[in-house]
């Protein structure tokens, strides 16, 4: 067996390496802007309280040793700057051992965050970013050949990545069989696009082609990337076209970027005109230790392999704390309605029939209905991802939302940057409520009429309006 490869898989590894250094940057860069609010020392769910109930064992990471702000500040901002010097190449062609490690701490950093992250970080492209970090340190640089068993587990990530949402969705809802759940789902997804309500109002057959593309995409074009070149490199290709149309529909953090970055590194380079190179041979350490990560990987594919053949089969699961080999799958059940938590404030002492209630707007999440929604990906809006899971079921608020409450009622400055829109620049409100509201596009002809995007109209009561102190 050849151990290395030369010639196209180089280009492949140096592109593969500079997309997944963009997305770690946006991922410490996210951290660094957000966690005070989220999960600071006086976050909504803060670290240290989380951390005495949990061991070592459970989170490993650095902040099981010391937490502070400051340390955890630190360590995101280390992890943006190192991200960037990678992006900038930084890494190509110093010693090999160092580059290892410089890969190492950054996977290393990012668990720590997303070990004590609680259910702002329980998200599946966080598990896929560790573990395709964890990957990463193994590829090697410019001093050696791309090791071949890298590049194999690189696609095994790859397949659970597609092959995983495929399943989900045909042993989920039956609008994925009968081909039917786009009709619903740009409308109802957890953040819409700029582009999100055009793709909406595509034609309902349209809306069959696009199901039955993902599911070309997700349950058979897998399977090709591990046949010979070029079938497999035109089934990667083809998967980074799928994963385009959902940047373009869609706001999804950094899932489809990161799930371009491991097709792309299937793609020989050879094929687009990537000139042959010799690299160095690679020392027997470094064989030793790839090896060793592929024996590792196999082995903890078990639970994996073993989840995408069941019948109860568990998207987005980690089965071990180092989130090494994970499980994936997106939207098993399609929303057929749009419900969104809006939260209010007044100022009025008293709260009656006519009191008067000002809205608070969100960046992302659809709030004001003459305001579209716009691009964020790959930069991750934790609070509106999760304001749109509590619409679902207020369970999925139950740990944060009092605190949320409590922090707009205080004006925590940490909190109101989470939002767009303040409407209490002077002073916080007096009380804070929140209700449901059922969302819908306008159609063409109330675009023109009106000017909204959005037409909704109130449920039910969420929160009832609170007061600090009560």
């Amino acid at each position: 067996m050849e151990w290395f490869v030369d010639d196209g898989y180089a280009l492949s590894r140096l592109v593969f390496q500079r997309v997944l250094a963009a997305v770690y940057l946006v991922a410490f860069l996210t951290a660094v802007r957000q966690f005070r609010a989220l999960i600071g020392e006086r976050g909504m769910l803060p670290v240290p309280r989380y951390l005495r109930g949990v061991p070592f064992r459970r989170a490993p990471g650095v902040f099981q040793l010391r937490y502070s702000d400051r340390l955890f500040a630190n360590c995101a901002r280390t992890g943006v700057v190192l991200s960037a010097a990678l992006l900038a190449g930084a890494a190509d062609d110093i010693p090999l051992a160092l580059a290892m490690a410089w890969w190492a701490v950054l996977w290393a950093l990012y668990l720590s965050i997303v070990n004590v992250g609680q259910v702002w970080y329980g998200f599946g492209w966080e598990s896929l970013l560790l573990e395709t970090g964890f990957l990463a340190v193994f590829l090697g640089n410019d001093r050696t050949a791309p090791p071949v068993l890298v590049l194999l587990l690189l696609r095994w990530l790859l397949f659970r990545v597609e092959f995983g949402a495929g399943m989900i969705k045909m042993r989920g809802d039956p609008c994925w069989r009968d081909l039917s759940c786009l009709r619903y789902h740009h409308e109802t997804q957890p953040m819409p696009g700029p582009l999100s309500r055009f793709f909406h109002l595509l034609p309902a057959p349209l809306h069959r082609v696009e199901v039955a593309a993902n599911h070309v995409a997700q349950l058979v074009l897998p399977f090709l990337l591990f046949t010979p070149q070029p079938v497999a490199s035109v089934a990667a290709g083809l998967i980074v076209v799928t994963q385009l149309w959902l940047v373009l529909s869609g706001n999804f953090a950094w899932l489809n970027w990161l799930t371009i970055a491991l097709a792309l590194s299937a793609v020989d380079g050879s094929l687009v005109g990537a000139p042959a190179r010799a690299a160095p041979g690679p020392p027997v350490w470094y064989v030793v230790v790839v090896v060793a990560v592929t024996v590792l990987v196999v082995v903890r594919s078990y639970r994996p392999a073993r989840n995408l053949l069941s019948r109860e089969q568990r998207m987005n699961t980690s089965w071990d704390p180092l989130h090494l080999v994970n499980s994936y799958g997106a939207f098993g059940t399609v929303s057929r309605v749009r419900r969104e938590v809006v939260i209010e404030g007044t100022a009025e002492p008293v709260v009656g029939p006519d009191t008067v209630w000002r809205e608070y707007g969100f960046r992302g999440k659809p709030t004001d209905p003459y305001r579209g929604p716009r691009q964020f990906a790959p930069y991750h809006l934790r609070l509106d991802w999760l304001m749109w899971f509590a619409a679902l079921s207020p369970g999925y608020a139950r740990s944060w939302f009092g605190p949320l409450v409590e922090r707009l009622l205080a004006g925590d400055r940490d909190t109101l940057r989470l939002l767009g829109v303040n409407p209490f620049p002077d002073a916080p409100p007096v009380f804070v409520r929140a209700r449901i509201w059922r969302y819908r596009y306008t159609t063409r002809a109330e675009r023109r009429a009106t000017g909204a995007v959005w037409y909704r109209d109130g449920e039910r009561e969420f929160w009832p309006p609170t007061r600090l102190g009560r």
